[in-house]
């Protein structure tokens, strides 16, 4: 029912206008019934849970359960409870001056219930907007109980002139302040196991006591939980009563597909307007950078336990159009592209978000971001060219031996860092062979992408060590796999 919320001001004009009470599960389930039957998507913006995680969530909001959403970091669990808030009522009437949200037609609160004994049906009334009703804790170790439902407030007392024994001392935590609300913990398991057992009487019995009191206050919350696997912490666990008290438990999982990936980094990366005019970035560089990321996740440097955050993709992107931006900013120019040089630059966006083994500390963080591009290279690779075998017979011919003899002849090829736009195509134009091998395998390529394609081949062949790569301060040099040792005969 559609309420004229802007001409109703009072506890009998609501009455008068046939409002009837209804709890925040409730309206959650009726609205995504409205949606599921509209074919409206009530999670916009979460990509790759549309046949797993989505499904889980709506079943248990039409159950009206509180969830908890378990998965490694970055997996989107605390924006799927933000977009909850979009199944709640637009604005539910509120009794004025409740601290816990009072519903004026089942007051709970001393305060309203004096208040409407008092005034009767011109008990004021005021309404509260959605997006309002939205709250959240992190769950740290210094959190109390007094946070979360509360504590005797010595200053009211001594303000009123009350005793300890009045129940008008208390003050509301964020718990009760939340009542016809959603109300998210993150990270639960980092929450204190005695915090943990205060919240059992509050999912299930609906009491809560403060400091003695015991009050018999029906609070009317969503709980949303979220945690990272147990296994992975070791900082604490979920109390089993308290997860038998979750009705829901639903298991979040990372992109299955680099395409959905893409999708989440260009919809999550804050880019600069100006920064996306002046840099193009190829199809194919999106598609590495994630690729990276797919490699991390299956490195056996990489603690695969602690997981690897969507945000590595995201501020790598970032990154990634900064290294092209500054270097074009150097050179004077205008306009840049993104060259597979400047993927070196996602290096710090890296190395702070991976958890590494011990294989990988011997390695050191640089060390292993460095092989993660290499990896990323080498998988994408027989995509676009012809795959290299592991093993070769002596002197079989493949499409690559005319391009390796040009290196195997020559002294090298460089590939400088501040090289202009001009400079940088008319070096990779100067190898007659690696173009030969693009019009032969790549003929229809877009022409715009055409020069990273080039750099990826002559990366690719270093991954599959058919060429050498050596980095210098301002460059790298590809070179013949075995020159250096034709040099020291």
């Amino acid at each position: 029912m559609k309420l004229d919320y802007k001409n109703i001001h009072t506890l009998g004009e609501l009455k008068a206008a046939g409002y009837q009470t209804k709890s925040v599960k409730d309206e959650l389930r009726d609205n995504l019934v409205e949606k599921i039957k509209k074919g409206e998507d009530a999670f916009t913006g979460v990509w790759g849970y549309e046949d797993s995680v989505i499904p889980e969530l709506e079943r248990a909001i039409l159950s009206r359960h509180n969830i908890n959403l378990l998965g490694l970091r970055g997996q989107a669990k605390t924006r799927l409870a933000h977009l909850m808030v979009n199944l709640l009522d637009e604005y539910i009437p509120v009794v004025e001056g409740s601290e816990i949200n009072d519903d004026p037609m089942k007051p709970m609160s001393r305060f309203a219930m004096e208040l409407i004994k008092e005034k009767g049906d011109d008990a004021p009334i005021t309404w509260m907007h959605k997006s309002e009703r939205f709250a959240e804790k992190l769950a740290t170790p210094d959190v109390t109980v007094a946070d979360l439902i509360g504590d005797v407030d010595p200053i009211k007392a001594a303000n009123l002139k009350l005793s300890y024994a009045d129940d008008r001392v208390i003050h509301f935590g964020m718990i009760p302040r939340a009542n016809r609300c959603i109300f998210v913990i993150n990270e639960l398991p980092d929450l204190q196991a005695r915090i943990q057992v205060s919240l059992f009487n509050i999912l299930e019995e609906g009491d809560i006591q403060i400091r003695g009191f015991k009050l018999r206050l029906p609070l009317d919350i969503q709980f949303v939980f979220t945690a990272n696997p147990e296994d992975y912490t070791n900082r604490g666990s979920i109390v089993t009563p308290l997860k038998d008290r979750i009705g829901s438990q639903i298991l979040t999982h990372y992109p299955d597909d680099i395409e959905i990936a893409r999708k989440i980094t260009e919809q999550e990366a804050k880019l600069d307007s100006r920064q996306t005019d002046a840099v193009y970035v190829p199809d194919l560089a999106k598609d590495l950078l994630e690729q990276i990321i797919f490699e991390a996740r299956e490195s056996e440097y990489v603690d695969a336990k602690s997981g690897v955050s969507a945000r590595t993709s995201i501020t790598a992107f970032e990154n990634l159009l900064s290294t092209a931006e500054r270097r074009s900013l150097l050179n004077g120019g205008d306009h840049t592209m993104v060259r597979l040089s400047d993927f070196l630059g996602i290096i710090p966006a890296i190395t702070g978000k991976i958890e590494l083994v011990y294989e990988g500390e011997q390695e050191g963080a640089d060390g292993v971001a460095g092989i993660l591009i290499d990896d990323a290279v080498k998988s994408l690779f027989p995509k676009y060219f012809p795959k290299i075998n592991k093993l070769e017979r002596k002197d079989e011919e493949t499409v690559y031996d005319e391009l390796l003899h040009w290196f195997f002849q020559g002294e090298g090829f460089e590939l400088m860092d501040d090289f202009t736009e001009e400079e940088y195509k008319r070096a990779l134009d100067s190898i007659p062979a690696l173009n030969k091998l693009l019009k032969e395998h790549q003929p229809d390529y877009d022409a715009k992408d055409v020069y990273f394609l080039k750099e990826l081949l002559l990366w690719g062949l270093v991954s599959f060590k058919k060429l050498n790569k050596q980095r210098f301060t301002d460059g790298f040099e590809f070179k013949d796999l075995y020159s250096s040792f034709l040099k020291d005969i």
